[in-house]
């Protein structure tokens, strides 16, 4: 089983730079699918993603259909969205023999509609106040998900105590 994030048109190389920074620390595979709306070369990605980028495996894909071409049967797609009706903390991500794919929408537009529309029965979403905001951080979103994801695949292949600390401990 691995975890998948991926990002659709991304727009802000600090968004996208704090979640590869988060595919780091987790072993999952960021995704991007094109266009992009900067360079990878863009100096606040890099500052957002530190000194991580080898770290992480970035796959490109140049479009939405390119990307969902890659699924297979044995790959569970969750489509982030405020506009969903599933909570994402009601759903078992710990499938040993199935892949987990979040896919997150441009930071200003989301998704397209009529691929929602296609889809409404892999779409989730993390509960907010929408009288206050549009919606909540892109990275932060990714961050909350994964490690949802995480934790109820305990954590597999994370070191969850440092062995400084464990020593201290003893």
């Amino acid at each position: 089983m691995t975890n998948h994030i991926v990002l659709f048109e991304p727009l802000m190389p600090a968004n996208t730079g704090n979640i590869a920074r988060t595919c780091a620390g987790t072993n999952t595979v960021l995704h991007l699918i094109k266009p992009l709306g900067f360079s990878t070369d863009d100096k606040h990605l890099k500052r957002a993603g530190l000194d991580y980028w080898d770290k992480v495996k970035i796959v490109y894909h140049d479009n939405l259909p390119a990307f969902m071409a890659t699924l297979t049967a044995n790959d569970d797609l969750h489509i982030v969205s405020k506009f969903a009706l599933r909570d994402y903390a009601s759903i078992d991500y710990n499938q040993p023999e199935r892949d987990q794919y979040f896919l997150f929408g441009k930071e200003t537009t989301g998704l397209p509609e009529p691929f929602m529309r296609q889809h409404p029965d892999e779409c989730i979403r993390i509960p907010q106040n929408d009288e206050h905001i549009r919606a909540l951080n892109l990275s932060n979103t990714a961050a909350i998900i994964i490690y949802e994801a995480l934790r109820q695949q305990s954590f597999p292949q994370l070191e969850r105590v440092h062995q400084y600390e464990n020593d201290k401990l003893k």
